[in-house]
């Protein structure tokens, strides 16, 4: 047994962030774990090392998800920072109210409105794909979801934002944020059942506690998850989505052709730009892999971007192909810690593909404009134009 090779490289430095795929094949090749000095991290980088560490809480905890100890202790009582059992409880019941069976009623509400607002958007011939689509339609949805109304309504996306960028090292990014996400924290720390609206999953939530499913005091950090977790992440999907399709305007044809493929662009989309940057671990014990040892208490990154292109596991992995259907891809974790509203997810990224599908029948992208982001890694804005609707 030996110690992983190391790399000097910064994961979250800015050229990284923006566009880290020939950073993620360079460490692929130097091995299934790496250690950088520099984050104090072991990246695990091979499709096959990230899954098996993601199914195995005994050895890799969940207590360290961020990169910093602060967002690690702001998340205390979150089924994102907890390990069974206490987490199995935890997530019950934020799962309760995300199962295809519980999501199957707001099916046709969430197709109907992507309908709608993509159809306007193709009547104008252009529009700005992030801030008219994605950002604005799962917005809506989330927040008719939960209950938000009002203040909390207008302050979504920013609290969404902050509670991401936060888990990552203490950077001047993460320094910036934390008084936004402090927002949020406080803001689900006071929350009651009268401040969500009635017949919303957040009283529901509120529901659970009093009945004792739920131990006293977590139904502000579940619905903290639904926001911090499932807003930022579902923007950078749906943004991945319109700008790959305007990359490869061929595999747009195959979905206006066949919008069933809708399940399987989605898959490719999530493989091929994964929205999550780095997510943390911890080793509770020392962790051999291919002969390589991860030692006890160790941080560790994992790259679900490099995952998803290493070739070990899929063929020719740079090119962008929905017929190829990853379902296996890891962007939504694996394990008991897969991602619980992925459900959700799914419903917005399949009603939008299936609406373009509906309305365009071609169109055009200029550059995307990125910002470097600690974990979320995300378009800021993308125009759309040439819009031939359907």
């Amino acid at each position: 047994m030996t110690s992983p090779t190391t790399s000097d490289i910064d994961l979250f430095a800015d050229e990284i962030l923006v566009d880290p795929y020939a950073t993620f094949a360079a460490l692929r090749d130097q091995g299934p774990v790496v250690h950088l000095p520099r984050n104090d991290v072991y990246a695990l980088t091979r499709y096959d090392t990230i899954r098996a560490a993601l199914g195995d809480p005994e050895s890799f905890s969940s207590a360290s998800i961020g990169f910093n100890p602060m967002v690690n202790d702001a998340l205390t009582g979150t089924s994102l920072r907890s390990d069974p059992p206490e987490h199995t409880m935890l997530r019950a019941a934020l799962s309760e109210n995300l199962t295809p069976r519980a999501l199957r009623p707001l099916g046709e509400t969430i197709d109907r409105k992507a309908q709608a607002l993509v159809a306007e958007l193709a009547g104008r011939g252009g529009f700005d794909a992030i801030d008219q689509l994605a950002r604005a339609f799962p917005l809506e949805i989330v927040a008719d979801l939960i209950g938000f109304t009002g203040e909390v309504k207008a302050n979504m996306l920013r609290w969404g934002q902050a509670a991401m960028e936060v888990i990552g090292p203490f950077n001047q990014r993460t320094q910036e944020n934390f008084p936004i996400a402090g927002e949020l924290y406080q803001w689900c720390s006071s929350v009651i059942a009268a401040d969500l609206t009635e017949g919303s999953i957040g009283r529901g939530i509120f529901d659970a506690e009093a009945a004792g499913r739920i131990p006293a005091g977590s139904a502000g950090h579940i619905i903290h998850q639904y926001l911090g977790a499932g807003v930022d992440t579902t923007v950078a999907s749906i943004g991945n989505i319109v700008a790959l399709f305007g990359r490869h305007p061929e595999q747009f044809a195959r979905i206006t052709a066949d919008p069933t493929l809708a399940s399987a662009a989605f898959n490719e989309v999530l493989r091929f730009w994964s929205p999550i940057h780095a997510w943390g671990r911890r080793a509770t014990r020392d962790v051999e892999i291919d002969g390589l040892v991860i030692p006890e208490g160790a941080q560790v990154a994992i790259l679900f971007g490099a995952g998803n292109r290493d070739p070990r596991h899929y063929a020719d992995p740079d090119t962008f192909d929905i017929g190829r259907n990853p379902v296996d891809h890891l962007s939504f974790g694996y394990g008991p810690h897969g991602c619980a509203g992925q459900g959700l997810a799914r419903l917005e990224a399949h009603a939008v593909i299936r609406a373009l599908a509906a309305h365009v029948d071609s169109f055009s992208v200029g550059a995307e404009e990125r910002e470097p982001s600690n974990v979320t890694r995300s378009i800021s804005a993308l125009p759309v134009y040439d819009v031939v609707p359907a």
